[in-house]
């Protein structure tokens, strides 16, 4: 608590800062942040603001947790950067095998980079490389759905199916395919069962490999609960074992994407231990690093290592500071903290509280449609009327009037639009700390709730 309050005494200036020579995301004012306690953000004028979001579903040990702190300082006292063309590190290794020991099965490989734009990157060249090495070059075509999200990069934001993401930079995206997305709140039909409508469109991946033709498709690439493009939605049961059981008959890659979802966030490890399948790679970040460092990871089964390693002997891919000591000693203590300590194991219970809070507060509540998720990933649809799930009108914008409501009620959360077809729809993602408590739980409840009504009336 002292460290925030002289943080708090030695900010130069108050927030917004308007005054500032930093290209931020838009023209806005930001308030400054200058310290972090717990589930809390603090800005220059000692205002405090619970993180409901962990940022964006980063945050995930909160903002002050004192072994990561530790395992970072440690590590500059030691080697703070040692590029991957000339060396390991013992730190390096270390993340590797524990992140090896807990992956899905057959998962025995990975590639350490700084952030899940980079690890999704990696993870389309990689794929695109283990055909190559196979004598199967004629394999050019990724397959993804719409409304996911893989990164701003040109290849992972080309892979991605969102839609207001990818206006402005069509012309310089690579061409890829996209299919239905498992969203069963718009799109299951009357009278079709959850495993029905999950059957129906997982084989829209079929039939497109039958429409490119199987030996040309390189992989399948989804996030198991989709993030901020449609707020935290999550696949009918029987869905990925069925796409899982057709990439398998087609010869393609499964790629899952666990940038936002994965380490933890949905109550396991990994997101898709939950739906009893194991990909080809895997990409993780966010809470790998918990916001103390920037780290990714692509993580990939081993006879896809191996093809590169007993073929060419190189992947035709690296970055700088891909691998580095800092960043990987941060993440070491995050997966102690997760695995170790018990935190993982903590979530879904927490999430259970999350969602009981919400329900008692939102259940009802005329403009709220559907409350979904998984542990701490929950995610609102907001509607015009909540009977016939009519969407707001897109110009007001309802989203982004949630997000200042709340910030000016001391909430940090993460509403988007564009969330049905990346034009239409409004949503507010949820992804607190794992340590958050039941007052606090209570508190962004309430919060939110305000927000809601503000944003919906003004």
């Amino acid at each position: 608590m002292r460290r925030a309050w002289r943080a708090i005494r030695n900010a130069r200036c108050s927030s917004p800062v308007a005054d500032t020579a930093v290209f931020g995301r838009s023209s806005a004012a930001l308030r400054k942040a200058v310290a972090g306690e717990g589930c809390y953000l603090i800005d220059a004028d000692g205002r405090r603001y619970l993180d409901g979001s962990g940022g964006a579903a980063v945050s995930c040990l909160g903002h002050s947790d004192e072994k990561v702190r530790a395992a970072v300082h440690a590590q500059l006292d030691q080697v703070a950067f040692a590029h991957t063309g000339f060396f390991t590190t013992d730190v390096t290794e270390r993340l590797a095998r524990k992140l090896v020991e807990n992956a899905p099965e057959g998962i025995t490989r990975v590639y350490p980079l700084s952030g899940g734009s980079e690890a999704v990157e990696a993870a389309l060249k990689l794929a695109r490389q283990f055909f190559l090495e196979k004598g199967e070059p004629q394999r050019r075509h990724i397959i993804a759905r719409r409304q996911s999200y893989h990164g701003n990069t040109l290849g992972a934001l080309a892979a991605g199916g969102n839609a207001w993401r990818r206006e402005n930079y069509q012309p310089l995206l690579v061409q890829c395919h996209h299919i239905a997305p498992c969203y069963p709140y718009r799109d299951q039909q009357d009278g079709e069962s959850a495993e029905e409508y999950g059957l129906r469109v997982a084989n829209e991946l079929e039939e497109k490999l039958v429409e490119l033709g199987p030996d040309s498709v390189i992989a399948f690439i989804a996030e198991p609960v989709v993030g901020a493009t449609a707020g935290a939605l999550a696949p009918v049961p029987g869905y990925f074992k069925r796409i899982r059981e057709i990439c398998d008959t087609h010869g393609i890659l499964l790629i899952l994407d666990e940038v936002m979802c994965g380490m933890g966030r949905t109550g396991t490890l990994f997101a898709c231990e939950q739906d009893g399948i194991s990909p080809d790679i895997v990409t993780i970040a966010k809470g790998l690093g918990a916001g103390y460092a920037s780290i990714g990871a692509m993580l990939c089964q081993e006879h896809i290592y191996r093809a590169i390693a007993d073929g060419s002997g190189a992947f035709q891919h690296g970055h700088t500071y891909h691998g580095h000591p800092l960043a990987a000693a941060a993440a070491n203590a995050v997966l102690e903290r997760l695995i170790d300590d018990g935190l993982v194991a903590g979530v879904n219970a927490k999430g259970d509280r999350l969602v009981a809070a919400l329900t008692d507060r939102l259940g009802q509540h005329p403009h709220v449609g559907d409350i979904r998720g998984r542990g701490l990933f929950r995610g609102i649809e907001l509607v015009a009327d909540r009977e016939t799930k009519a969407v707001l009108d897109p110009s007001r914008k309802t989203h982004a009037r949630v997000k200042k409501a709340a910030m000016e009620n001391g909430l940090i959360c993460y509403p988007a639009g564009g969330t049905i077809d990346g034009k239409h729809g409004d949503h507010i993602l949820l992804a607190p700390p794992f340590i958050i408590s039941d007052d606090q739980i209570d508190e962004l409840t309430d919060k939110l709730a305000r927000a809601i009504d503000t944003a919906l009336t003004n």
